[in-house]
């Protein structure tokens, strides 16, 4: 995995996977049959932690695909406006670009509405991953969900593959989720068939189930239990004895984050925030870790850092709009060193 800086010709990151314009209800607390407006922004995983790591001083790119339409122009606008390069951002024919729809009821509940009826970024191909300039980036940042359906899961499957092969670091975000698979048990089968490439895994208790059990609650929506939760941590012994050079960090909510390195095992407490907004905290804390990874810290210290990352985000509105700079993330670190959850 590359530790060193970057030429002034490489990409710190690239990102790859799917986008959308978000609307976000400006009425806070209300139904969606009460909602007045939307704020209009970015939205799609990987999207947001490419804005989110070019906001932390990171030199990106996404790889993604937008339709001929109104929504595409806004995306591309977007991402140039937050200094994301748009070089491998594809227009495909015949198709559209992807939306959600988000009513706001704090602290988490946001009714969320994706219209994804073959979207653009689905159709990403093999020959879109080789045209990315893998040697010259230090990590390629993947999405569990673009292995749901299209072109895009056997060119998400080839980025890593081609990724592992040379110096760059992959982080899988598993991002789960179930509405977008015909088939949702399929999660984990395709998922375990990119961890072989994968340097860093990024997941909630419940996306880690999902990926590696024959069968999970949290495929239907549901929280795991207390048995569920003794059963991912002999999952996690298993992957990593397989795997034996992967990085898991483990997302707990307010119990913290685990991070599993090869021979350790480290619990990294979350900051005491109160909770205007949870949409978006999990790019916010991917892109405070990958930021960390690419400053040659240790993976404890990139995970303290993201769960800045994300305790900013959850007292703001909006996600991608709320993604926090390093100043501000230093300037929060600074001023809640005493605030972590024990």
């Amino acid at each position: 995995m590359r530790g060193s800086a970057p030429d002034r010709d490489q990409f710190d990151v690239i990102t790859m996977g799917r986008v959308s314009m978000d609307l976000f209800s400006q009425t806070i607390g209300a139904d969606m049959t009460e909602v007045e407006g939307f704020d209009a922004m970015i939205g799609g995983s990987p999207s947001n932690i490419a804005i989110g790591t070019a906001r932390l001083g990171a030199r990106v790119g996404i790889l993604t695909a937008v339709g001929e339409d109104e929504i595409g122009r806004f995306v591309r606008a977007g991402f140039a406006h937050e200094g994301v390069a748009t070089d491998f951002i594809r227009t495909v024919p015949d198709t559209r670009t992807g939306l959600a729809i988000l009513a706001v009821q704090p602290p988490s509940t946001f009714p969320l509405t994706f219209y994804r009826e073959n979207p653009a970024d689905i159709h990403l191909s093999v020959a879109d991953v080789d045209a990315l300039p893998l040697e010259t980036t230090r990590v390629l940042q993947l999405s569990g969900a673009a292995l749901s359906r299209g072109t895009c899961a056997h060119a998400t499957l080839h980025a890593g593959q081609r990724a592992a092969s040379l110096d760059t670091t992959v982080v899988l975000d598993l991002d789960l989720r179930p509405d977008q698979w015909a088939d949702p048990p399929a999660f984990g089968v395709a998922v375990r068939a990119l961890l072989p490439s994968v340097d860093v895994a990024i997941g909630t208790e419940e996306e880690f189930h999902s990926a590696l059990a024959e069968h999970s609650p949290a495929l239907d929506g549901s929280a795991l239990g207390e048995a569920d939760r003794a059963d991912l941590d002999h999952l996690l012994d298993r992957l990593h004895a397989r795997e034996g050079g992967i990085i898991t960090v483990l997302k707990r909510g307010p119990r913290g984050v685990t991070v599993r390195t090869p021979g350790s095992t480290t619990d990294v407490p979350g900051y005491s925030v109160e909770i205007a907004n949870t949409v978006g905290a999990g790019d916010a804390f991917a892109s405070g870790v990958i930021h960390g990874h690419l400053q040659g810290w240790s993976w404890t210290e990139a995970v303290r850092f993201g769960n800045a990352c994300g305790a900013i985000e959850v007292t703001r509105h909006g996600c991608s709009a709320a993604l926090p700079t390093r100043d501000e993330v230093d300037a929060f670190i600074n001023a809640n060193a005493q605030k972590e959850h024990p």
